[in-house]
């Protein structure tokens, strides 16, 4: 532990969210490069061995961090998400991942070398597709909802049923073995399964009285939430090796449905998934970097590469193409999930325990799974990372719209610049509470939607994925800053603008905080009253092609006053307080001008 020491700790982490940051900047998939950087400081330089250096308390830090993964995923979930595809979901996760057990159990029997005790305990894990690999994947590829939903479900379902699958696969190889004992070894996994489910369960209802009852402070919410998780991971695991995963996902599914009915529990989902986020960054940095370069070396074989290449091309396609005929899925959609299925987290860590208490037994070509194991991850991750948005984009499966703008109040304004980017090709959806203001914008071919934008069902409602910006631009301040809060998180800072809604005087008033100005459209003048003023009147907005390039906006000088510049790739910047976007010639400067 000492040789780690605090040197360790911080290479580790700050290399796991650097990973993060360079995946979102050069639009790689984040896991590959986390791969590559634990190799690096790992079995390529030798700077680290997390597994060594960290000793007995290495697995409980892997185990722990996937018990909050699993956690913040399923919390994710709603059921209102897999309505139009719930036959499909239950297929996938019910018939398909038995036939990938089976498939993958031959294919490592038959092709890896394995014995068929040892294949079909390792084929049970290999049916895992988890979180800390799908859901970033989501993320970059804008894939539309329902296949989306699909992927998603099935790798949060999956993950704590492929551990449970192998772990049952072993019991049931010890009855074969030894009929007394391996009966009773049957029974205790089958009643700690069960056990595991009923945790979960209670643990989430004592924490949604809790929050429902006022309990506990604010401040003090998520992390009663991370130690709750913690307590029932470890009660789960105490009880039996593997179910503790079984216990935290039935935890995160009850109180998914929990945060519907007590809205106290609202806020949890930002603070978990940040440290979720923070936890698979450094995990994947520990695992490869513990792997040794013997362990690489043998993933060159050709028994391991020729059983990767029949889980990627045979078993996938054909336990998703059998358990979804006659479902709603198109052939497009199931020849995407069919290639789709990269591995991670658990199947690395659960395989290092199945490796362990295998060799115990006496079965000696239990030491290839570890191996086995790193070769269908990396090459899952690499081979689906770098194609999913392609092979989307193909089948259509894709948005492939100009980044799009999401409105917030409907008013002679924003009616008028949505109009203008839809002309120029930008999606625009309005949002309002009134119904009557929508009907003159429906009439202009612009999306609407009619209801509160904060409502949470409004998130199932309306398909966010080909919007980029969020303006919220309605008369009512709080409500603006209110919206501009919730929905920071999923736009992210840079894209999420709202406008003031009468001017400030700058010597009573002090003018706007320095931490709003970023978010803040147009200028002091420019506010919410004037500009509808002015549209009500002899104002209009128009568009005029930049023929030179100029560091500001208000350079260009188009005879009018500039409010935003649409980018040669479709992208927009906005004019705020603090900013003032550039114009390349070939730009669109967006501006609004008195019609004379």
């Amino acid at each position: 532990m000492e040789s780690f020491g605090l040197l360790g700790i911080i290479l580790v982490i700050a290399l796991g969210v650097f990973s993060q940051w360079l995946s979102w900047k050069i639009q790689w998939p984040s896991i590959v490069i986390m791969s590559i950087a634990g190799l690096v400081i790992g079995p390529a330089l030798g700077l680290l061995n997390p597994e060594q250096d960290l000793g007995s308390l290495y697995s409980p830090i892997i185990s722990l961090a996937v018990a909050v993964i699993l956690f913040e995923g399923s919390t994710t979930l709603d059921i209102r998400e897999v309505r139009s595809i719930s036959k499909s979901v239950f297929r996938v996760v019910t018939v398909g991942a038995f036939l990938a057990w089976i498939l993958g159990s031959l294919a490592a029997h038959y092709i890896a070398g394995l014995s068929l005790e040892v294949a079909f305990i390792i084929g049970g894990l290999f049916i895992v597709t988890g979180p800390t690999v799908i859901i970033p994947l989501l993320r970059q590829s804008k894939l539309k909802p329902r296949v989306s939903a699909l992927l998603k479900w099935e790798g949060i379902i999956v993950d704590p049923a492929g551990p449970l699958l192998a772990l049952f696969a072993y019991e049931v190889i010890k009855v074969l073995v030894s009929d007394t004992l391996g009966m009773m070894e049957l029974g205790k996994f089958l009643l700690a399964s069960l056990l595991a489910i009923v945790i979960g369960y209670i643990f989430a209802k004592v924490l949604s009285w809790m929050a429902n009852k006022g309990l506990f402070p604010e401040y003090l919410k998520s992390p009663i939430t991370l130690s709750l998780v913690f307590i029932c991971f470890g009660i789960s695991e105490v009880i039996m090796h593997e179910t503790g995963m079984l216990a935290v996902t039935v935890m995160g599914l009850v109180l998914a449905r929990e945060k519907k009915r007590v809205s106290a529990l609202g806020n949890i989902s930002h603070f978990i998934e940040n440290v979720s986020v923070i936890l698979t960054s450094t995990i994947f940095i520990l695992l490869t970097a513990s792997l040794t370069r013997e362990t690489i070396a043998e993933v060159f074989s050709i028994q391991i590469i020729g059983f990767v290449i029949v889980m990627l091309f045979v078993v996938r396609p054909l336990s998703i193409w059998i358990s979804t005929i006659g479902s709603e899925l198109t052939n497009r959609e199931k020849t995407l999930i069919g290639w789709i299925a990269p591995r991670g987290i658990v199947a690395l860590t659960v395989s290092g325990y199945f490796a362990t208490i295998l060799m115990d037994d006496g079965y000696r070509e239990a030491g290839l799974l570890t191996t086995l194991t790193f070769a269908l991850v990396f090459i899952t991750v690499c081979a689906h990372g770098f194609t999913l948005a392609p092979l989307a984009k193909k089948l259509k499966l894709a948005s492939e719209s100009e980044p799009g703008v999401l409105i917030v109040g409907a008013s002679s304004f924003s009616i008028a610049l949505a109009y203008k980017l839809k002309e120029l090709g930008n999606p625009v959806l309005i949002s309002d509470t009134s119904s009557g203001k929508l009907k003159l914008i429906r009439k202009k071919g612009i999306e609407t939607y009619s209801g509160q934008i904060l409502d949470e069902h409004s998130q199932f409602e309306i398909d966010l994925t080909p919007y980029e910006f969020i303006l919220v631009l309605s008369d009512d301040p709080n409500y603006n800053a209110l919206v501009t809060q919730s929905f920071l998180p999923e736009f992210g800072y840079n894209k999420t603008f709202t406008i003031a809604t009468e001017r400030m005087d700058e010597e009573k008033d002090g003018g706007f905080p320095t931490t709003v100005k970023a978010h803040m459209l147009f200028d002091e003048e420019h506010v919410f009253t004037e500009l509808n003023k002015k549209i009500n009147t002899t104002y209009s907005i128009e568009s005029k092609q930049a023929n030179d390039n100029y560091e500001k906006i208000e350079e260009a000088q188009v005879g009018g006053y500039p409010l935003c510049v649409r980018k040669k790739d479709g992208s927009i910047a906005f004019k705020t307080l603090k900013d003032s976007p550039s114009v390349d010639k070939e730009d669109i400067i967006i501006y609004l001008e008195e019609v004379k």
